[in-house]
């Protein structure tokens, strides 16, 4: 397994150029940098290798084999380096080399250290020194594979490496990343004064893993560790950095320009370098083995073309195929409203059309063969028939006394399965709704009895209750079933019951007699829907219209109007009740001897005055049925 480790200090950057860019004041260009003396020093946690330099290097730390430390300095001359160590061995430092090596075409120096036991090791930076850290014994948790990989020289690659960067790439990006947590990675200590990172040893390298549909948290990053420490480092060579370190072919598109400023501590190198693109907007295209680095724009730009150029290649192989036609009588939708839906789902092509014969309701279709089985299939699964519901209304009218005795539940306490929304004017109450309600939705008092208002719901638990409490009423004389009428309608279909006068209205204009008749009835409207749960979910409109003949105007009396809509939830064969709709009845009647009745001042000796206000109250009880065919 290679770990490579790559830092830069916050001193020296590397630029597009390949030269080593100043990143403080004062510091000297690049022929002038130069390594001047290699020494080691030996402490309580183990030995150490301290390598001076003339002012802040770049470096890349690498770890060939278990017993291999090498660091890379870009441009600069290690010429006349004083190397005090040289084949001494001091702890688990063996030996340590300086030889001439090469990267991204430009010449480096390299300082080879061999080691007697494979140690962990870790490496950090402050001003001009660098110093690499060994411990003096072998601890568990940081040995290598056994099985070590070959050595890497900078601007070379060991062998599978750029596969199982591609293996890496081709996993789709994510916003949300997880890393893969490496088995054998030493804790990273605190960075110096000089902001230069420190490293452990990396464990084996994991497999990708294929991210879910969907899942942003799936992605996994599978690349060798790295620390970077970029500050305005130009973007371009901040790649071309990676393309080194993965050993990817990577194609950098001219609109790509930037700077980076990063500062990364043991991460995979294809997690770093995703960062880094997204934070740019940058993505990347995998074409065989080369890697192209372009805009987000641009891909999205690319794709946008290849959808594009397939869509006009699917058109072009529509067109050339002939069109068929193809009759399917409907059943129980109507071919108007088939047509709307397939005109408007995008399920016709562009050469598709349909039409419908009202007369026996055939839907007409032409389209090219590769659509038609899609319309059949939707047709299929449209063209079904819908349960109807059977409502069943009973219109009663008693007195008030009475009505508080057939048990009507004014308001009821909900449960979860079953809310109940009251609605509809309500004279001295509060609509409940929801679970563990339990205040009741209306009270009228007696002295509210007559108000024009007061339409309130409720409910009656157990239907052959309610048949046998109306069969009571109508014996003992304390009110009458006015009408039971019943209607049957499809699922979602309004039904109408009504029940009334109509009261004739004269009009004259132009010596012209007209007469228009007016409504004055009880009109209960009711659209049910079946829901899923084999309850009734029931949409009613009540209004109950009476002519006031006390109070005519030409003969024509004004007519009272009260109205309630409201939405209630019942189960299969349960009942609603609506009442609060109060009729007031005034009888004037007098009665006397012929003559002497009409007599002022004593005619009321022979005449007798009733005058009989009686009161009434409507209720309605509404139950729906379920009818499945």
């Amino acid at each position: 397994m290679i770990t490579l480790f790559l830092t830069l200090s916050a001193g020296a950057l590397l630029s597009a150029s390949g030269r080593v860019a100043p990143g403080v004041p004062g510091a000297a260009a690049t022929s002038d940098v130069r390594l001047k003396t290699i020494s080691t020093r030996v402490g309580a946690a183990g030995a150490s290798l301290v390598i001076e330099a003339t002012e802040p290097v770049g470096y890349v730390a690498t770890r060939p084999d278990p017993l291999t430390v090498a660091l890379d300095f870009r441009n600069v001359d290690a010429t006349g380096v004083a190397n005090r160590v040289a084949a001494n061995a001091i702890g688990p430092i063996a030996a340590v080399a300086v030889e001439a090596s090469e990267w991204l075409g430009a010449p480096a120096s390299r300082v080879r250290i061999t080691l007697s036991q494979p140690v962990t090791h870790r490496v950090r930076s402050n001003r001009n020194t660098v110093v690499i850290e060994f411990d003096r014994f072998d601890r568990p948790s940081a040995k290598a594979p056994a099985a070590a990989v070959g050595s890497v020289a900078l601007g070379s690659t060991s062998g599978g490496g750029a596969a199982d960067a591609l293996k890496a790439l081709e996993i789709a990006q994510s916003p949300a990343v997880e890393p893969v947590a490496a088995e054998t990675v030493s804790r990273a200590p605190r960075p110096s004064s000089s902001g230069v990172t420190r490293f452990g040893q990396a464990a084996a390298l994991q497999q990708p893993a294929t991210p879910g549909q969907g899942d942003q948290t799936a992605r996994r990053f599978t690349g060798n560790l790295v620390s970077l420490d970029f500050q305005g480092a130009d973007l371009r060579a901040v790649i071309r950095t990676f393309a080194e370190i993965s050993g990817l072919n990577i194609v950098i598109d001219p609109q790509v320009m930037g700077s980076v400023d990063v500062q990364l501590r043991e991460v995979p190198w294809d997690q770093a370098l995703d960062l880094i693109l997204r934070s740019n907007k940058l993505g990347y295209a995998v074409d065989g083995t080369i890697v192209r680095i372009v805009p987000v724009t641009v891909l999205k730009a690319e794709a946008d073309e290849r959808l594009a150029l397939a869509k006009a290649e699917q058109d072009a192989a529509l067109n050339a195929s002939p069109v068929e036609r193809m009759t399917l009588q409907l059943s129980y939708s109507t071919g108007a409203q088939i047509v709307e839906l397939l005109r408007s789902g995008n399920i016709l092509s562009t050469r598709g059309q349909a039409f419908v014969d009202a007369r026996t309701n055939t839907l007409i279709v032409t389209d090219v063969q590769e659509r038609l089985p899609g319309v059949t299939a939707l047709i299929a699964s449209i063209d079904k028939p819908q349960p109807q519901v059977e409502i069943e209304a009973r219109i009663v009218q008693t007195n008030k006394t009475y009505a508080r005795q057939l048990g009507v539940q004014w308001g009821f306490n909900a449960t979860p399965a079953n809310d109940v929304l009251l609605g509809g004017r309500i004279a001295g109450g509060t609509a409940v709704q929801g679970p563990n309600a339990t205040s009741t939705a209306v009270n009228q008092p007696v002295g509210g009895a007559t108000s024009a208002v007061g339409i309130a719901l409720g409910s009656v638990n157990g239907t052959f209750r309610l048949d046998a409490a109306l069969s009571a009423l109508e014996a003992s004389g304390n009110g009458r079933i006015l009408s039971t009428p019943k209607v049957s309608t499809v699922n979602n279909v309004q039904a109408e019951m009504t029940q009334g006068i109509q009261i004739p209205i004269q009009q004259v204009a132009n010596n012209t007699i007209t007469v228009n008749f007016k409504d004055a009835a009880l009109k209960l409207l009711v659209t049910p829907q079946i829901t899923a749960s084999n309850t009734v979910i029931m949409n009613i409109t009540l209004e109950n219209a009476t002519p006031d003949f006390g109070r005519q105007v030409g003969g024509i009396p004004p007519i009272n109007t009260q109205r309630a809509l409201t939405t209630v939830l019942v189960n299969d064969g349960q009942t609603t009740v609506i009442g609060g709709i109060y009729t007031s009845t005034t009888t004037n009647s007098r009665t006397g001897t012929p003559g002497l009745s009409g007599l002022p001042l004593f005619g009321w000796l022979f005449r007798r005055d009733v005058i009989d206000d009686q009161n009434t109250e409507l209720l309605i009880f509404i139950t729906p049925r379920i009818i499945r065919g």
